[in-house]
């Protein structure tokens, strides 16, 4: 299956003490063309001053909603264990509906222990965690059919994570996008791997979307080969540099058909 490349662009929520910051970002990102505007599902910033400045992830989607006019919007990625599921499909559904139909519901099963600890949640192990996101998969997607109104359309979800026991096979069974961190070598492994679980569980392998982090222009060709069409910079506060993402935006328009 042929898809055209994409670009998003995650803008972290971190170091920006002034949400007008990412509000600018929104608008210069979506000015220069990106496909998608991205956030993660983090309580405190990932890199630099660890109690410095930070949004919350789903409040922002939907300010985004409103901001934006063309991209696609979501997280890179929801924190699995951080909201009651139901409740998280009818914020996607609400945000669905904001935008018009451009929400993308990404997930993974979360990984950064500070968020657990200071806000009051389980982090438990990675088994547990990948145990509750398989429950929440199976929650999110029956609540999404009850939902009245329904969303605009099928969301699409995006699963990020490699493991290929269990994490791929949520990816076979529930996902539309997966997100991968690997090097080219081992994606082109997990992508075999992939297609084994869609197989045993009866979807198309060919019909998930891949997507990686730009790898830089030197690089892309080769991923794109391997059948990856969606690329992500990221972007922090309180700059903002979008030079990355300019970049790739270029590479993506002189590689089109």
């Amino acid at each position: 299956m042929s898809r055209s490349v994409r670009i998003g662009v995650q803008l972290q929520p971190q170091h920006a003490p002034d949400y007008g910051l990412i509000r600018d970002a929104v608008r210069r990102a979506e000015d220069a063309g990106v496909d998608i505007v991205f956030n993660w599902d983090h309580f405190y910033p990932l890199t630099g001053d660890p109690e410095g400045a930070h949004f919350e992830c789903w409040t922002m989607l939907g300010a985004i909603a409103e901001q934006t006019e063309r991209v696609e919007l979501g997280a890179l990625v929801t924190g699995g264990g951080y909201r009651n599921p139901d409740l998280l499909a009818d914020m996607a559904r609400t945000v669905d509906h904001i935008s018009n139909g451009r929400l993308i519901l990404g997930i993974g099963a979360g990984w950064f222990q500070k968020d657990y600890d200071q806000y009051g949640y389980d982090f438990g192990t990675p088994g547990t965690r990948l145990a509750l996101l398989k429950d929440y998969m199976a929650r999110i997607t029956d609540r999404l059919a009850k939902l009245n109104p329904q969303p605009t359309r099928e969301i699409p979800i995006l699963i990020g994570g490699g493991g290929e026991r269990k994490t791929l096979r949520l990816v076979a069974q529930y996902a539309d996008i997966w997100h991968s961190f690997a090097d080219l070598e081992v994606l082109r492994r997990k992508t075999g791997i992939l297609a084994e679980h869609c197989a045993e569980v009866g979807t198309d392998a060919a019909a998930i979307e891949k997507s990686v982090s730009w790898p830089g222009p030197e690089q892309a060709a080769a991923y794109v080969e391997q059948g990856v069409s969606l690329f992500t910079i990221g972007s922090s506060g309180p700059k903002y540099d979008l030079s990355g993402v300019e970049e790739a935006i270029r590479w993506r328009d002189q590689n089109s058909d």
